[in-house]
């Protein structure tokens, strides 16, 4: 990767056990930590950081921002930690993994942010606690890894591996809003579900106030910047605040709906726009990929990753996860019986089943999975394991929110599928994440599940932007959700009357177009016949699984058909 952050907890001597200083940019050795950073942007405003001092050490790895005028987040962070403690975590702000060693008398931890944006990975087999931002690299340190099973099954099921699981038994991540130390992973309380009333917190001149600001944060990141844009709500309230973004990209054919919808946003807004054409690069999985998916989740989120090369800023600028925090993407809906198609009525359901609506939102297909698991030896049914995998994980989540609504959003959160997307856009660009600024996060936490809704984050838009809403989405002409579900299903079913169009372009056309089943499962032909999203995970798995042979010759007899998996 072309950033990075490893480290142990030890002396540079077990630092140099697995790794040589020189392949960081800087290496900072305390009392109980070594850990090295490879970062070209190191020192950027609002960006990575490091500071050493006779007290001890710190290291902040990706966007960071603190109270004041300090522009090193991770001094401001070791010399707070000394007087206040892990409170001073609280306060710092941003998409970042911290590393702080506070000397001998002091603690020794790696901390995620609130929302883990920023996955952390780490074993403890080479007798030595190893953690790092590269799940290859840290997994390099296990002698003889095994495969999760159950890791291996929620990823070809589901798309994401959940909880803090990986495909590999000795490898683990940190669990949302967490700390790790020498000997054991401590969970905080900056995540938890805390609703207040309208009459104390007026939900759309809050989260107006907190976008401003949120967005003023980051408007001074380094360089020419972009903007990875759609037609949609979440990118545009960015090109509309951060001033001076030059430039524009959408993936999708020049004619398409998304595209057309994304230029005129460009030009409302001064930018210019680059359109890529989808060919073999949007769904090639090839290594420049599958590392970002981690093993944990699908890289068909990377969207952009094969036109990388052609994107010519410094600083990108993003949407993702807006939907989540601010639009309630999470949430159950009430539905209502169209000509036989349930559609969302914008209320809430009183009593959701939270296994079928995360099931829902997670995009799990049963037919899909029921020929996977008949194709292969993944001989578990995929019904009963996936409804029993995400009840664990909501049982896990339950205990940050207090209400069925919450603990939905609260494990999505925990799992978000997307997340490669960010990971791929961090390690090319400084890229900023406006939706885990720590304000609009609190928002999320005090914003009721009723408000957390689209109507809301419009009407909060238009007071810092009166004309935001000049250039609809093109599948979404009115304000009303219920209209634009009526609309959309009216369209499909009656003649001469064009469909809005998906977002995204269509992955089987693409698959055969380009003939992916050759070039990618040429020694899977049982397979071929599958989706082409499961397909693209068996090759993210395999591909992942490249530097370790010993696992991937595990993974091949699940592979094949007519041979059981061996709990």
């Amino acid at each position: 990767m072309n950033r990075e952050l490893f480290g142990v907890f030890g002396g540079i001597d077990a630092f140099e056990r697995f790794r040589s200083s020189d392949d960081f940019d800087e290496v900072l050795a305390g009392p109980a930590v070594t850990v090295g950073i490879r970062d070209p942007d190191l020192g950027a405003p609002g960006w990575s950081a490091t500071y050493a001092s006779e007290e001890g050490c710190c290291l902040i790895w990706g966007e960071a921002y603190v109270p004041g005028d300090e522009r090193n987040a991770a001094r401001w962070l070791l010399e707070h930690y000394e007087t206040d403690g892990r409170d001073a975590v609280d306060t710092l702000n941003g998409s970042y993994l911290a590393v702080l060693d506070a000397g001998s008398n002091g603690d020794a931890v790696v901390a995620t942010d609130p929302v883990r944006s920023r996955e952390c990975f780490y074993t403890d087999d080479p007798g030595t606690r190893v953690f790092g931002t590269d799940a290859a690299a840290v997994g390099r340190t296990i002698s003889d890894p095994t495969l999760h099973r159950d890791g291996v099954l929620e990823f070809l099921h589901l798309g994401v591996t959940l909880g803090e699981k990986t495909a590999v038994e000795e490898l683990n991540r940190l669990p949302l809003d967490s700390l790790l130390t020498p000997a054991s992973v401590d969970s905080l309380e900056r995540f938890v579900y805390d609703p207040r009333p309208s009459r104390e917190f007026d939900p759309v001149d809050e989260l107006a106030d907190r976008l401003e600001r949120a967005l003023g944060r980051r408007s001074s990141l380094p360089g020419r910047t972009g903007v990875l844009l759609s037609a949609g709500y979440d990118s545009r309230i960015i090109l509309s605040q951060v001033g001076d973004i030059d430039r524009s990209y959408t993936v999708g054919s020049l004619d398409a709906q998304e595209v057309r919808g994304a230029r005129a946003l460009a030009a409302q807004y001064g930018a210019s726009h680059t359109a890529f054409p989808p060919d073999e690069r949007y769904l090639r999985a090839d290594e420049s990929k599958t590392r970002y998916s981690q093993g944990i989740k699908e890289s068909l989120h990377i969207h952009h990753a094969g036109y990388a090369d052609e994107i010519g800023v410094d600083t990108m600028y993003h949407g993702l996860l807006c939907d989540t925090f601010l639009r309630g993407h999470f949430t159950a809906s009430e539905t209502v019986d169209v000509l036989g198609k349930p559609v969302p009525t914008g209320r809430l359901e009183s009593d959701p089943d939270p296994v079928e609506v995360l099931l829902e939102k997670f995009g799990y297909s049963r037919e899909a999975s029921l020929e996977l698991a008949e194709l292969t030896s993944l001989d578990a049914d995929p019904e009963s394991f996936v409804r029993d995998a995400i009840g664990d994980e909501f049982d896990r989540r339950r205990g940050r929110a207090d209400t069925i609504q919450n603990a939905l959003t609260c494990c999505g959160i925990a799992n978000q599928p997307s997340m490669p997307f960010h990971t791929h856009l961090a390690d090319h660009f400084v890229t900023s994440f406006p939706a885990t600024d720590r304000e609009l996060i609190d928002w999320h936490l005090r914003a009721p599940p009723e408000h957390r809704t689209t109507e809301t984050f419009l009407r909060a838009c238009e007071q810092l932007d009166d004309d935001i809403l000049r250039h609809r989405p093109p599948d979404r002409p009115y304000d009303a959700t219920l209209l634009n579900e009526v609309e959309g299903f009216v369209r499909r079913k009656t003649p001469f009357l064009s469909s809005f169009e998906p977002p995204w372009p269509d992955r089987k056309t693409l698959f055969d177009r380009h003939d992916l089943d050759r070039r990618l499962l040429s020694d899977l032909e049982h397979v071929h016949d599958l989706p082409a999203r499961h397909k693209l995970r068996l090759t993210d798995l395999r591909g992942w699984l490249e530097s370790w042979s010993d696992a991937r010759a595990q993974l091949q007899p699940w592979l094949r058909p007519s041979e059981p998996i061996v709990a």
